[in-house]
C-alpha cells in the first residue's frame, strides 16, 4: 500500500467516525409537570412548571393545556370560577414529541371569604347603628338568573336561618309550605324582639359559597297581611323588628349559629312551641304547628359544597373609646381550608340541647353563669348593676353600663369539655361611647341579668369560631365555639 492511499484511508476513518457521533438523533423521554400550590380558591394563580427530559440536543419547549380555566404558554395557571370543589387536570406536551406529555392535578375550592364591614348601617342614612357586623348576600327564586344583592345583613352566631326585610327585597321568592300544601309563615325570637313572616325558597349565596332552594324567611311588619297571631307577639315584650329596616337596624339577618335549623327537633314533635304556622287563606293556625326538619329555616352554611361545618369570624382590635368603621372577614368553614385553620384556638364545646343549649359556663366573682357568644348582640351584656356594681344609664332608649371610670373586670369561659380560659375586659360609659361618632366598640356593655352575652364588642382582635350540632371539624363534632 502507498503512503498517499494509507493517508487518504486514515483520513477517510476518522471523518467516517465524526460523521456517526454527529448524526446521533436527538430523543425526548418523559416529562414533568409540577405545580404549586396543589389546592387554591376560584380565580387564583398558580405557577406550573415542567420538566423536560430526553437525549441528543433536545427542545425544553412543551404546549400547556387545562380541563378548565386557562393556563398560558409560560404555565401560570388561572382557575375558574367555582360555587364546589373542582379537580382540574394540567397537562403539559413537548413540542417535538407530542406523545411525551404529563399531567398535574389541581382542587379548586370556592372564595368562603367574605368582608364584614361595622358601619353606620344601611342607606338611607335615617338612623345610625352600632357594633353591628353587616355582609352582603346574592339572592335569587331557585334556579334562575333573577338575582339581588342584598347589602347589610347583620351577621349573627347566636341564631340560625337567613331573614330578609320585605320592604328591602326586589325579588320575589315562591312560598314554602308545610306537609297539607298550607303557606308556611314563621315567628322568630330574639332577646329584644321578634320578627314575623312567611317562609320561601330562595338560592343563596355569600362569597364564592352557593346554597341552592334554601328556605329563608321574609319578615313582614305588623300591618301587612297574614297578620301577627297573638301566641307570636305575647312571647316577648319587645316590638316587632320587621317593621322597617329602622327597627331592625339592618336588611336582614344571616344567622350561622351552632344549630342546623332554627328550631329543630323541638318544632318537629308532637308539641311544638309556637314557632311556625299553617296559614290558609281562611287566617293562619292560633298556634305553632310541626314541621319537619327539612321545611324549616336552616343554617344555610349547612347547605355549602364544601365548607359547611361552621364559620370564622374575624374583626380586628378595637381601642378603648371606640373607632370609625372597621372591617373584618366571616369565613366559611373550619379546617376545610388553608384560611379557617383551628391552630392555637381553644376549643369550648357547649350542650346541643336542654335549657343549657349552646351556653358556655362564665364564671364571674366565684359564681358560673350561663355564657354565649353572639355576634349579633351589640355589646358584652352581663348580669345587674348590684353584682356588678356597675351604673347603669339609659341611652337612645336602651338600658347600658355607665361607670363614671373605665371598669377593668376578669371573667372565666369553660367549655362543656372542661377547657378553660380567662377573659379580660373593659367597661367603658355608654353614655360617652354612643355619642362619640365612632361605630366600633370593644368596651361597650350593659345589664342581663343571670347570664353572660359576649356580643360583637367580645368578637374584636379574635379569631372566633362557631361549629354546626353534628358537622364533622379537625377538633371533633360541633356543637362548640373556638377563639
Amino acid at each position: 500500500m502507498n503512503s498517499r492511499f494509507a493517508l487518504l484511508l486514515t483520513v477517510g476513518i476518522i471523518l467516517g467516525t465524526a460523521g456517526c457521533g454527529s448524526s446521533q438523533k436527538s430523543a425526548v423521554t418523559s416529562v414533568v409537570v409540577t405545580c404549586s400550590p396543589p389546592t387554591l380558591q376560584s380565580n387564583q394563580l398558580v405557577q406550573c412548571g415542567a420538566t423536560v427530559n430526553g437525549t441528543g440536543n433536545f427542545t425544553p419547549m412543551v404546549n400547556w393545556t387545562a380541563t378548565a380555566g386557562s393556563i398560558n404558554q409560560s404555565g401560570l395557571f388561572t382557575a375558574p370560577v367555582v360555587t364546589s370543589p373542582l379537580v382540574v387536570s394540567i397537562t403539559a406536551t413537548s413540542t417535538q414529541t407530542p406523545s411525551e406529555m404529563a399531567t398535574a392535578m389541581v382542587t379548586i375550592n370556592p372564595v368562603n371569604r367574605e368582608a364584614i364591614t361595622v358601619d353606620t348601617g344601611p342607606q338611607p342614612q335615617s338612623f345610625t347603628t352600632v357594633n353591628q357586623a353587616f355582609v352582603s348576600v346574592v339572592v335569587c327564586p331557585p334556579n334562575t338568573t333573577n338575582c339581588e344583592t342584598i347589602d347589610h345583613i347583620l351577621v349573627d352566631t347566636g341564631s340560625s336561618g337567613l331573614r330578609l326585610l320585605s320592604s328591602y327585597l326586589a325579588v320575589s321568592l315562591p312560598q314554602q309550605t308545610d306537609s297539607n300544601g298550607n303557606p308556611l309563615d314563621e315567628c322568630a325570637l330574639f332577646p329584644d324582639g321578634y320578627v314575623w313572616g312567611p317562609v320561601a325558597l330562595a338560592d343563596v349565596s355569600i362569597a364564592g359559597e352557593k346554597a341552592s332552594s334554601v328556605p329563608v324567611q321574609v319578615m313582614i311588619p305588623d300591618y301587612v297581611s297574614p297578620p301577627v297571631p297573638n301566641s307570636c307577639s305575647s312571647q316577648t315584650m319587645g316590638p316587632n323588628e320587621g317593621n322597617s329596616v329602622a327597627a331592625l337596624g339592618a336588611n336582614g339577618i344571616l344567622g350561622v349559629g351552632l344549630f342546623p335549623q332554627d328550631c329543630g327537633a323541638n318544632c318537629a314533635g308532637q308539641s311544638p312551641p309556637d314557632v311556625y304556622y299553617s296559614c290558609p287563606a281562611a287566617g293562619c293556625s292560633q298556634n305553632g304547628i310541626s314541621v319537619p326538619l327539612a321545611l324549616q329555616v336552616p343554617n344555610p352554611v349547612t347547605l355549602f359544597s364544601l365548607d359547611n361545618n361552621g364559620v370564622l369570624v374575624y374583626l380586628p382590635s378595637v381601642p378603648a373609646g371606640g373607632v370609625p368603621p372597621v372591617n373584618g372577614s366571616i369565613i366559611f368553614g373550619i379546617g376545610t381550608q388553608s384560611n379557617n385553620v383551628l391552630q392555637s384556638a381553644t376549643v369550648y364545646t357547649v350542650p346541643a340541647s336542654g335549657a343549657s343549649a349552646g351556653a358556655i359556663t362564665t364564671t364571674f366573682n366565684g359564681v358560673a353563669y350561663p355564657g354565649f357568644l353572639d355576634s349579633g348582640s351589640t355589646g358584652i351584656f352581663f348580669l345587674d348593676s348590684t353584682t356588678t356594681n356597675l351604673a347603669a344609664c339609659t341611652v337612645q332608649g336602651a338600658t347600658w353600663y355607665c361607670p363614671t371610670s373605665p371598669a377593668a373586670l376578669t371573667a372565666t369561659n369553660q367549655g362543656a369539655n372542661g377547657n378553660q380560659g380567662v377573659v379580660n375586659f373593659s367597661i367603658e360609659n355608654a353614655n360617652t361611647l354612643l355619642n362619640s361618632g365612632n361605630t366600633a366598640f370593644s368596651t361597650l356593655g350593659g345589664p342581663l341579668p343571670g347570664s353572660f352575652r359576649w356580643g360583637l364588642a367580645f368578637f374584636y382582635g379574635r379569631s372566633v369560631f362557631t361549629a354546626i350540632e353534628n358537622m364533622n371539624t379537625p377538633a371533633g363534632p360541633g356543637p362548640y365555639v373556638a377563639y
